[in-house]
């Protein structure tokens, strides 16, 4: 798979690249070796979306967005460059043009929405001690830990960004719902994916943190998504 698309991972909330490790492996050991991670600032919509894109600038041939989460958000905003073959979704928003992450948590709150909580300089947390019930329930208590303390939270009025024009509206696009969420409502996820129409849509009992307790399944959808672009 090594003539397949470069493949970019884009971050969510409460975490940073790193989030995706154990998926990196999992890649690698199946022959993908054009891997990047972007460590966005999580401070707006518009600028972790350029930051993105300034990954996708540097790569020469298609590339694959896959975002977790709010990453999930970042690729449909930045998702409308050229080279772009494809975007996947991993238990992700994908807001509709005029749309905020916040919007669609409102309307059908996630079970750890109380979980969260600002600080005084208008940054949200997850709170430390119930970072591992909320967001990587299927995960051991080490990992939820370390991923706790090292929590990257994202600047409140991020959550209010609209979407602008949503790439997965003109982007072959692939979705992973994760049935035991409690961080995106499960029920938002289908109503996300559902829309936009997915070349497939798959679903994993998981928590929010798929990319880490589920690697393989994951991996998979991954994989099938390079595989139909290189081919396409």
């Amino acid at each position: 798979m090594s003539s397949g698309p470069a493949i970019v991972l884009v971050h969510g909330f409460w975490g940073g690249a790193a989030h995706w490790g154990k998926t990196i492996v999992e890649l690698h050991r199946r022959g993908f070796s054009d891997l990047h991670a972007v460590e966005n600032p999580l401070t707006s919509l518009s600028g972790d979306a350029e930051r993105t894109r300034q990954m996708v600038r540097q790569i020469d041939g298609p590339v694959l967005l896959v975002g977790h989460s709010y990453g999930g958000a970042v690729i449909t905003e930045a998702g409308d460059l050229p080279n772009v073959a494809g975007l996947v979704y991993i238990a992700a928003f994908a807001p509709d043009a005029g749309e905020s992450p916040g919007q669609i948590s409102q309307e059908k709150p996630p079970a750890a929405f109380e979980n969260i909580a600002p600080d005084s300089d208008g940054y949200l947390w997850i709170k430390q001690d119930k970072f591992h019930e909320s967001f990587c329930q299927d995960l051991t208590e080490d990992e939820a830990l370390v991923m706790a303390v090292t929590q990257k939270a994202p600047l409140g009025s991020t959550f209010g960004d609209n979407v602008t024009a949503p790439a997965w509206k003109t982007k072959p696009c692939w979705y992973q719902v994760s049935t035991a969420d409690r961080m995106i409502h499960p029920d938002n996820e289908r109503r996300m994916a559902q829309r936009m129409n997915p070349r497939q849509l798959i679903e994993l009992d998981a928590s929010h943190a798929s990319l880490a307790s589920q690697p393989g399944p994951v991996t998979d959808l991954i994989e099938a998504a390079a595989r139909e672009v290189t081919n396409t």
